[in-house]
């Protein structure tokens, strides 16, 4: 566990993050752009719209491949629902269960790696199964994400996917996972809660060192950060080019920590313009 308490989607504002609003997509100079050397990016609505990828956002995957800038996607989704599309579409690996489970390619074979090991995996799980449980007795009208299924890592509750929770069971949610020593996090769709000491942050470095035999930390400036919503906010803070698409506007009186820029466009239109920004800057180089 990172530190003495629970994080959760609304954790405070990291050393040097703005709570600001951010500037325009447009504000963001070539020459930093031209600079950048990749992208790590959210998944369910910043590349998706109900589950599935938006076209603008495949095609700007694709046009990134081939202009060799790497793409790492890290996301609450579970690993049974990401290994598809780890296999799939163009990135360099996708990071599931916020930062406990990795998929990339090793030649034409798909790789999974674990930021726990075995054991410490089989022993949480029990424990969360419990949580799950004792999360649906005490909210009224709290249901596991349909895509509980795949999940191995951690639980989610579904709060505006399937189902619907107001701001205050989404509260009473966090709340009890908090007591129960989880950490819990606010996705656009879900309640995201687990035991161990990764998250969002920790799979950036994870996946540059793993993929890259680099350190984040040295070339914090040289990496895009996209996303949409309040789990992203430490992220927000952490990236000097982070980017929001429009969508986060939703979360706008939820949010302490924004990001440096925003989109015009909403959800895989958002991070199509982050791609082509990004690639147009490399041809001027």
């Amino acid at each position: 566990m990172i530190g003495s308490q629970p994080r959760t989607g609304f954790d405070p504002p990291q050393v040097g993050a703005s709570a600001t609003r951010p500037l325009p997509l447009l504000a963001l100079s070539s020459a930093r752009l031209a600079a950048a050397c990749g992208i790590f990016t959210d998944i369910d609505d910043t590349l998706t719209r109900d589950g599935a990828i938006e076209p603008a956002a495949l095609a700007a995957l694709q046009a990134l491949h081939r202009e060799a800038i790497p793409v790492i996607a890290i996301t609450g989704r579970p690993m049974g629902w990401s290994v598809p599309f780890a296999a799939a579409w163009p990135v360099a690996a996708i990071v599931a269960e916020n930062g406990a489970v990795a998929m990339f390619r090793d030649g034409a074979a798909l790789r999974t790696e674990y930021a726990q090991d075995e054991a410490t995996r089989l022993r949480n799980a029990a424990r969360l199964r419990a949580v799950a449980a004792t999360v649906l007795r005490e909210v009224p009208g709290a249901t596991l994400a349909q895509d509980s299924a795949g999940r191995v890592t951690d639980i989610a509750i579904d709060h505006s996917e399937f189902a619907r929770l107001d701001e205050a069971a989404i509260t009473r949610v966090v709340a009890v996972m908090q007591r129960e020593g989880l950490h819990a996090t606010v996705s656009s769709i879900h309640i995201n809660g687990w035991y161990g000491e990764h998250d969002k942050l920790s799979a950036a470095r994870w996946m540059l060192q793993r993929l890259f035999g680099r350190v984040l930390e040295a070339e914090l400036d040289r990496w895009v950060y996209v996303g949409d919503s309040t789990n992203d906010q430490a992220m927000f803070g952490h990236f000097p080019l982070s980017v929001g698409v429009a969508n986060l506007r939703r979360f706008a009186g939820q949010l302490h920590t924004w990001p440096a820029y925003l989109t015009t466009g909403e959800r895989g239109e958002g991070f199509a313009e982050v791609a082509r920004a990004l690639i147009s800057a490399h041809a001027t180089r």
